[in-house]
This record gives C-alpha cells, sequence and structure tokens, in this order.
C-alpha cells in the first residue's frame, strides 16, 4: 500500500506550515498560489529524461541526473545569477557535503520560460508568510532517480535538513514504480507522517529548521521495463547562498 499524502488547502497552507512545519497542497492549487495554469508546469515533464547524470555520487551509483540554478527573489522580481557550484556543511549532508559539486546549468526551455517565475515568485510568497520579508535565495534541483542499478536512491544521505529556510518538493513524474515513499519527521522528536506523493505537479513544502525528511529507494514495478521518479526540489534562504566559510584575514 501507498499512503496518499493528507492535502492542505490553499487556505489552510498558513496555518498548516506553522502548525505541524509540512504541508501537502494538489497541483491545482499550486498552480492556483502561483498565477499560472498548471498546463504550463505539465509542460516541463518532456524535460526530464534529457537530464546529466549526477557525477558526484559517493555511493558509487549511476541512478541519479540532475541539473542545477540559483536565483535571487527581492519584492515582486527574480534575478538569475551566475551559475556556481551547490555546497552543503556536512552537518546537514553527511554524504556529499563540504565538497563544491558544480552541476550542469538549468535547460533554457525551463529558466526562462515566463511560467518559472511564477512559480518561484508565488512559492517565495509562502517563505515569506512563513518568516517574514526578506529576500530570498533560491536553488533550484531538478532529479530523475531510476532503476538502473536495479534501485534507486532519492535520498541516499537519509533523513536530513537542507540548512535553508523553506524546502519545496515537487513531484513531476513517476513510472513503473514502487517505494519512493516520503517520510516527514519532527527534527525534535519522533513524530512523523509517512505518504507517496503521485500527483504530478502536487507539492511537499516543508519548514527546514522544524522537520527533518526523506524518501525511501525505488524499485521497478516490471523489472523489464524503464522506472523512474522525477522531482523538482526547490529551497528557498535567507542572508545568502550557502558555501564554505571564508578563510580568516592573514
Amino acid at each position: 500500500m501507498h499512503p496518499t499524502p493528507p492535502l492542505t488547502a490553499l487556505a489552510d497552507l498558513p496555518a498548516q506550515l506553522g502548525a505541524a512545519g509540512w504541508a501537502v497542497t494538489p497541483a491545482a492549487d499550486l498552480a492556483r498560489l502561483c498565477e499560472l495554469p498548471l498546463r504550463a508546469l505539465l509542460a516541463w515533464q518532456p524535460l526530464w529524461p534529457d537530464l546529466p547524470p549526477d557525477a558526484h555520487l559517493r555511493d558509487g551509483g549511476r541512478y541519479r541526473r540532475r541539473c542545477h540554478g540559483c536565483f535571487v527573489v527581492r519584492g515582486n522580481t527574480l534575478q538569475a545569477v551566475a551559475h556556481r557550484a551547490h555546497w552543503q556543511p556536512v552537518e546537514y549532508n553527511a554524504l556529499h557535503g563540504g565538497i563544491q559539486r558544480w552541476f550542469e546549468p538549468l535547460p533554457p526551455a525551463l529558466a526562462q520560460d515566463p511560467a518559472w517565475a511564477r512559480l518561484l515568485l508565488g512559492l517565495a510568497g509562502v517563505a515569506t508568510a512563513l518568516r517574514g520579508p526578506a529576500d530570498w535565495y533560491v536553488e533550484a534541483h531538478p532529479f530523475r532517480i531510476d532503476t538502473t542499478d536495479g534501485i534507486g536512491r532519492p535520498t541516499p544521505e537519509g533523513a536530513h535538513r537542507d540548512g535553508v529556510d523553506l524546502v519545496v518538493v515537487l513531484m513531476v513524474d513517476r513510472h513503473n514504480v514502487k517505494g519512493g515513499e516520503t517520510r516527514v519527521f519532527d527534527a525534535r522528536g519522533p513524530q512523523g507522517v509517512r505518504f507517496t506523493l503521485r500527483e504530478p505537479f502536487s507539492a511537499l513544502l516543508l519548514d527546514d529548521e522544524r522537520v527533518i525528511h526523506e524518501t525511501t529507494p525505488i524499485q521497478p514495478l516490471d523489472a523489464a521495463a524503464p522506472a523512474w521518479r522525477d522531482t523538482l526540489v526547490l529551497t528557498f534562504r535567507r542572508g545568502g547562498f550557502q558555501g564554505p566559510a571564508e578563510p580568516p584575514s592573514p
């Protein structure tokens, strides 16, 4: 059985995030939040098969494809920034933390689509409601997890936080897959929920200061056919992008 995610209506989103530290919104409500037609989001699905392989997997796997882009939201404006490495401290990512990981940039068909700006601006509004007004430093990670090795691991680092303010996980597509169960836990205790995201462009929103999250491995339903799980992960952070500490001045 795949537990169905408990859905939060758009009007109840701030209260649910404030009370629980997480919420799942259906695709139609995400589109409404970002003031765009759902078909504009669904039009991105064909971009995921062309994502480049992740060259930084430290577990030796070949199951992950991804790219990366960075943006800043200031008020009602979105600005793309120069391509940069993705970096996390080991405190948040024990497997891949502490190294600069350079991924291929986002495809122009995604980053230059007017719907992209609407998506990020709409979700930045959720971050502002959660934390208050700020410039939001956004990192975008399209992922494809497949079963090339027989099993695919959406979160090889295990249950984790990302070191940001708001994490948004958008389900893009899943095909011929079993597993891929999302688990969200209170960072201060054992309380948690588990469910499986299925609807394309439904979204899991996480207050990263309050909860940790992970997704269980995937396997193919039919071992003779391709299987994949596609997501788009967006992180919103105040104060700047994460990066290694500057060395002290001599």
